[in-house]
Formats: C-alpha cells, sequence, structure tokens
C-alpha cells in the first residue's frame, strides 16, 4: 500500500503545469485539432497531449490540425507538419545556406564580384507522426518522428528526431538533455544563435517533475567528437557516453523557469609514439530560460554556457575540431579547449497574430597556440557574433509569414574576420 501511494503521489506532482515549464513560449495554450475519426468537437486534452510529447524547440511542430482518436479515447495519432519558403538576400561575404546561417561558415575573401547572393529554398518543410497511447494514465506512452529536406545533394530528406517516451524516460533519437531548446529565441533562419546549445544525439534520458516548480532530468547519450590531431594523435572510437543533467525551477504557472545544467564529457584518442588511447575529460556548465517580464506582453530567453571540450554542444563550435586540440607542450596530447556560448532575446506580442523578437549572440573557443595540428592554429575559430531581428504574422488559422534581419561576424585566430548580412523572408503553411 505504501508504494502504491508513493507512484500515486509522484504521478500527481508530474502535473501538466509542472511539464508546460519547458514548452517554447511560442506554443498557444490553446489549439484546435480536429478529430476526423471517432469525431467530435475539437479536444483541448488531445492538443496538450501532442504539444507534451513533441520537441520544444521553435520551429519544431507538435499538434497537427486533424487527429484520429481511439475508441474510449485509447490512443491519439496525429500525422502532420508544414510546407515552409524561404527568400533571401545576402550580401558582404554570403553564406551559401539558404537555410542555416551559420556563421562558422561565412567565408573568407569569396571570389570578386560575390558580394552579395539571392537565395531560396523549401529545404525547412517539415513532416511528422506524433502518437500518445493510453493518455491521462500512468503508463501513457509516446512516440514521435520527424524531418525536414535539408539534407547534402539538394532537397534530401533528413531525420530530425525519432523517440519514445515512457513515464518520464525518452529513448531515441532527439535533442540533448543539455540542450534547452523551449528558451530558444524564434528565428526564421533554422540554426538560431552562434552560442547556442543544441545537439541531437541517441540517448536514454530520464526526467521528473517534483513540484510544479522543480523538474530535473538526467541522459545517457552517445558521443561524437569533433577532434584537431596532429602528426603524433589520431582519433579512435569512442567508448564512454556524454552524461548531461539539469535541475529546472518555474514560476508563473510554467511560462517562466531558470534550468542549471551540466555535462561530463570522456573523449579518447590515440598517442602515437606511447602506441595506447589516452582520455580526456571534459566538463560544461550552462544557465538558460525564458521569463516573462512582468505584466507586459514582453518575454525574454537567456543562455550562459562554459566549460572544457564541450564545442561540439555549441552550435558555431561544432564540427570545427574544437573540443580537443593539441597541446602547446607535447605534440603526442591532446588538450581540452575551453568554450563558452550565450545569448539574450526579447520578444513581445502585439497581438494574438503577431509579435517580433530580437536577440544577439556571441561564442568564443580559447584554443592554445598549437603547431602541427591537421588545421592550423592561426586559421582556428577564436569567435563569434550573431545578431537577429524579426516579426511574424499569422494571415489566417495555420498560415504565417515573416521577415528576418540577420547579421553575422567571424573571427579566426589570427585576427582575420569576416561577416555577411542577410534579409530573410517565410510564407508557412502549417497541416
Amino acid at each position: 500500500m505504501k508504494t502504491t501511494a508513493l507512484i500515486l503521489s509522484c504521478a500527481a506532482l508530474a502535473s501538466p503545469v509542472a511539464l508546460r515549464a519547458q514548452n517554447h513560449p511560442t506554443v498557444p495554450d490553446e489549439g484546435d485539432v480536429k478529430i476526423v475519426f471517432n469525431a467530435g468537437e475539437p479536444d483541448q486534452e488531445v492538443y496538450d497531449a501532442f504539444i507534451e510529447n513533441a520537441p520544444k524547440r521553435f520551429n519544431e511542430p507538435g499538434a497537427p490540425r486533424f487527429a484520429i482518436k481511439g475508441k474510449n479515447n485509447i490512443f491519439y495519432l496525429g500525422i502532420g507538419g508544414y510546407i515552409k519558403g524561404v527568400g533571401l538576400f545576402d550580401w558582404g561575404d554570403p553564406i551559401d545556406s539558404p537555410n542555416d546561417f551559420t556563421t562558422a561558415e561565412i567565408p573568407f575573401d569569396p571570389p570578386e564580384g560575390n558580394g552579395g547572393k539571392l537565395q531560396g529554398s523549401f529545404g525547412q518543410s517539415r513532416v511528422f507522426i506524433n502518437f500518445v497511447a493510453l493518455p491521462g494514465t500512468a503508463n501513457k506512452i509516446g512516440a514521435y518522428i520527424s524531418g525536414k529536406f535539408t539534407g547534402s545533394g539538394g532537397n534530401v530528406f533528413v531525420l530530425n528526431h525519432a523517440y519514445i517516451t515512457y513515464r518520464g524516460f525518452t529513448v531515441g533519437h532527439t535533442s540533448s538533455l543539455f540542450e534547452d531548446g523551449a528558451a530558444a529565441p524564434p528565428t526564421i533562419d533554422a540554426e538560431g544563435p552562434c552560442g547556442l546549445v543544441g545537439a541531437t544525439n541517441n540517448l536514454i534520458s530520464y526526467q521528473h517533475s517534483f513540484s510544479p516548480a522543480f523538474k530535473a532530468g538526467i541522459s545517457v547519450e552517445l558521443p561524437s567528437p569533433s577532434i584537431t590531431t596532429g602528426l603524433a594523435t589520431r582519433t579512435v572510437s569512442q567508448r564512454i557516453p556524454d552524461i548531461p543533467a539539469y535541475i529546472q525551477y518555474s514560476w508563473d504557472k510554467g511560462s517562466s523557469w531558470l534550468r542549471f545544467s551540466a555535462i561530463m564529457r570522456n573523449t579518447q584518442y590515440r598517442d602515437i609514439p606511447q602506441s595506447k588511447n589516452r582520455n580526456s575529460t571534459g566538463w560544461g556548465i550552462k544557465l538558460s530560460g525564458s521569463a516573462a517580464l512582468g505584466a507586459t506582453p514582453l518575454t525574454a530567453y537567456y543562455q550562459a554556457a562554459y566549460g572544457k571540450g564541450i564545442g561540439g554542444y555549441i552550435q558555431d563550435l561544432s564540427g570545427l575540431g574544437l573540443d580537443l586540440a593539441p597541446d602547446r607542450e607535447d605534440p603526442a596530447r591532446l588538450s581540452e579547449v575551453k568554450a563558452w556560448g550565450a545569448y539574450a532575446g526579447l520578444q513581445y506580442i502585439f497581438s494574438p497574430k503577431l509579435f517580433a523578437s530580437v536577440s544577439y549572440s556571441q561564442d568564443r573557443a580559447y584554443t592554445p597556440r598549437y603547431t602541427g595540428g591537421d588545421t592550423p592554429w592561426s586559421s582556428q575559430y577564436k569567435y563569434a557574433q550573431y545578431a537577429c531581428a524579426n516579426i511574424f504574422y499569422t494571415i489566417l488559422p495555420g498560415l504565417q509569414c515573416g521577415i528576418e534581419y540577420l547579421y553575422g561576424r567571424r573571427v579566426d585566430n589570427d585576427g582575420a574576420s569576416r561577416h555577411d548580412n542577410r534579409i530573410n523572408t517565410m510564407l508557412q503553411f502549417n497541416f
């Protein structure tokens, strides 16, 4: 009896109020999901179940326009997505991607005459399947899968998420628990701020709400380090998972929150002269969240992250070999690269159909002044800046447009820099 009472108490604490703290502030509290099988009036409980089971970052679809409800509410099944078209113009040193404004990819000295570029894409369009079984019970099961069409080669389908949830556990391919997706400011740009902690891993995580105000989670995730090696080192296959965890405090009925996150990483590489593998321990900490500013229609977004050996988790540093780099004293050793990433943003809601936002982000890597690396130290990434201002307008239910200005600047260790400006426009239809 005591065990049963404890289980019931924990289920009661994991209330919808506590869970909503992870939803992105742009997600409406109420939604219109039309039931097409076992039809009835649009069901708020169905909408809530879909949103709870979906990813939390802006531009991640959650609730479809139409859904199937099983007899006696045994399950909810929604298939939906959106068609998103973007048209844009870059000037300065144009980034060669219509979807991601990645400041790390601003080209150095583009050919003369290429100072401007007109681009367009429908690759950010997404499709998803959202399934919830046994809703409203302790044995509720969720399944979610989504993807978009931004793969290499042009309009190639790419898997974004594929996971199952049960009793606080999540198993599958989705956003790292070190990421706080709901705290990311809204952007037309699919990449978002350069300093945002954003990574997608295969993982097993557990999250639990201890009260409407406090929530925590821990995860075991497959590592994918990005390393700069030298003549005396090389990469090897990884054997130890990354372990992120967080604790979160929410207020204003869950619409505002502050999350403290930490991560531990153990990356292996090969010491060639000694013919043995070596371990390098990295770590990171992060504060993030979102908050409504008093009784005004103003919402703040914020994040500050710092660590050693976590470059792959900061969006702009990912893939640049800035988790580990050659040691300046010993060419057969690799050192964890210190790095940080931060952003702040504000969103103002003029009406239910119109909102605008501004955000600024910066990140930086402190790579040791090594020699003999496979990427010269002088041309390694040092820091970047990202600024964004946009406005979104809902024309009709399900049809939204927007316009955005972006500025990005990258600076390398030798002081060389380049910049890009972008005007981004969007028309999106949700289904």
